[in-house]
């Protein structure tokens, strides 16, 4: 099962930040138990969409240079909720580039609904090496699809 829960994204600046958005619609299936009559997006799906920005970032910020682009891998998180993300709801993301070595990488980022702030977090990242065609074209493409259209800097 993949779970893609980032829409697009909009901006990037190599090594520095990354914009990127992510609707909420009512039908996802998130919200069948959380909460009915109350429908709040789950926290953990928030975080999720923050690190798949990061780990975006990065990995596209690591292309050159290397035979392969490494894999980033999710080993912490700081989060801090602020407001509630609902159905009808246009988040938008923000990640920054904290530090970023050889085998890891830290990046700082915050989502927003207008001018209401949902959540920020600083997220922990390791590199893997992942040593398969296959796996190095689907993420390829993956990426190809976020950013078309984005605005490169």
């Amino acid at each position: 099962m993949r779970y893609l829960l980032l829409d697009r994204i909009d901006e990037f600046k190599k090594s520095e930040y990354a914009v990127g958005v992510k609707c909420i619609s009512l039908s996802d299936d998130a919200f069948e138990h959380h909460f009915p009559g109350q429908p709040v997006y789950p926290g953990a799906l928030l975080i999720e969409s923050m690190a798949q920005l990061g780990g975006a970032l990065l990995e596209l910020s690591l292309r050159d240079g290397r035979p392969r682009a490494p894999r980033c891998v999710l080993t912490g998180v700081k989060a801090k909720f602020r407001d509630f993300a609902k159905p009808g709801d246009a988040l938008r993301l923000r990640a920054d580039v904290v530090t970023c070595h050889e085998e890891a990488a830290q990046v700082r980022v915050a989502t927003t609904c207008g001018e209401r702030r949902i959540a920020e977090a600083e997220v922990t990242y390791v590199f893997l090496d992942v040593d398969d065609p296959k796996l190095e074209a689907s993420r390829r493409e993956l990426l190809e699809l976020l950013t078309r259209g984005a605005i490169v800097r």
